[in-house]
């Protein structure tokens, strides 16, 4: 089951809202009908799916309905039209209460506007939603200071916000969401009043809780450079409408059309691009059992001058070369002696902008690992032919 699910949904701001509906039925664009009739199509048509722990990233524009869309689907915003579901249940047909419960329980809310209490110090901010939900003072302290630890905020708890600086005012209103235990967190801009290294920190602070916690995460942003790193998906929107959701390559390699072409057309691919789009699979692999005269075989076949070596669950041990393989079976040397362990090694989410530098200066090709396993290589003609290639694919589609 979907942990987000939105159909049709549509906003029109007015005195006859449905006129303007039944406008937009019938084929009329927003421009038009607000010429025409005075009434402002908020969102269009809007539909999306959000998997559990995924971080869903909606993109637009000032005035394109994003900021609108995330109102709806915790309904602060009543929908003309549509449907909002959460964990299966449709909360554009709760009752109020029922409303309020879901929002409690399951729905966490982070704004750009820090909105913290002044005359509150940080532990009692973090705290609040749990105080007016009527938990205990020592239970509610409990939690509030483990959502401030996973913020990174530990000996902060009894200052107050005006002594805080813009992103640590930002750190205790994503411990207040996390301190909840909601499973959803809505993040409408909520970095885009910081100054842009304390942005990229809380970006990066952001997806190391998301990967820790996993917690679902609908974020709304107008920056594409940071919705393409946020995002495992992205919605694209303009004027209401939703034009193309996809992960960060499918939108650069294949944007629907010129408005989103022209979107991505000067993003730096190195910093979106990650180490698992570039990699390849070794084309020879062996294990200690195989022993060097396996692996002087296998690298003759394939006509290569080393060899990646490998355990029985596929734990990277190390490079061998041809030479230092012919040396340990002339003079029987245990394959383990002759390794060349000291090879540089990176993660799949690692972006290509943090290796080209890694790529140029090393002898060998960059191992991908995933807790110790091997993934794949990346040389320097893989980094290259990824950023290059995937330009000029770019622009062939949208010419």
């Amino acid at each position: 089951m979907n942990k987000i699910e939105v159909n049709n949904m549509t906003k029109i701001f007015g005195a006859h809202p449905h006129k303007g509906l039944e406008r937009l039925n019938k084929g009329e664009q927003k421009d038009q009908i607000l010429e025409e009739t005075g009434l402002t199509v908020g969102v269009n048509q809007a539909s999306f799916a959000v998997k559990p722990g995924e971080f869903f990233v909606i993109m637009g524009l000032s005035g394109s309905g994003k900021s609108t869309l995330i109102r709806l689907v915790n309904r602060l915003i009543e929908p003309t039209a549509g449907e909002v579901y959460i964990d299966g249940d449709d909360i554009t047909k709760m009752t109020q209460d029922k409303l309020i419960d879901t929002r409690r329980k399951k729905l966490g809310m982070v704004f750009q506007k820090f909105g913290l209490f002044p005359h509150r110090n940080v532990l009692d901010n973090v705290g609040y939603g749990l105080e007016i939900q009527g938990m205990k003072k020592a239970e509610r302290e409990e939690k509030a200071r483990k959502s401030i630890l996973d913020v990174g905020l530990k000996g902060y708890e009894t200052s107050y916000p005006d002594q805080l600086s813009g992103g640590m005012q930002q750190r205790v209103g994503l411990a207040r969401a996390l301190a909840n235990d909601t499973d959803i967190l809505l993040m409408d801009e909520a970095f885009s009043a910081l100054d842009p290294l304390i942005r990229k920190e809380m970006q990066d602070e952001l997806l190391h809780l998301q990967k820790k916690l996993g917690k679902t995460i609908l974020f709304i942003t107008h920056d594409l450079d940071e919705a393409l790193k946020l995002g495992d998906r992205v919605a694209i929107m303009k004027d209401g409408r939703i034009v193309q959701v996809g992960t960060s390559e499918e939108i650069l390699e294949n944007p629907a059309n010129d408005y989103v072409s022209n979107f991505v057309k000067d993003v730096d691919r190195s910093k979106v691009l990650e180490a698992n789009h570039v990699m390849q699979k070794p084309e020879v692999l062996t294990t200690y059992k195989d022993g060097p005269r396996v692996a002087v075989r296998k690298m003759e076949e394939v006509g290569a001058s080393s060899i990646f070596v490998v355990d029985k669950e596929d734990n990277f041990k190390g490079l061998l070369t041809i030479d230092d393989a012919i040396h340990a079976y002339k003079n029987g040397t245990p394959l383990e002696n002759v390794l060349i362990e000291d090879v540089d090694t990176t993660s799949l989410t690692t972006p290509l902008n943090q290796l080209i530098g890694i790529a140029a200066e090393t002898k060998y090709p960059i191992v991908v690992l995933e807790d110790g396993k091997l993934m794949g290589i990346i040389s320097r003609v893989s980094i290259l032919s990824g950023l290059v290639l995937g330009k000029d694919q770019t622009e062939e589609d949208a010419s």
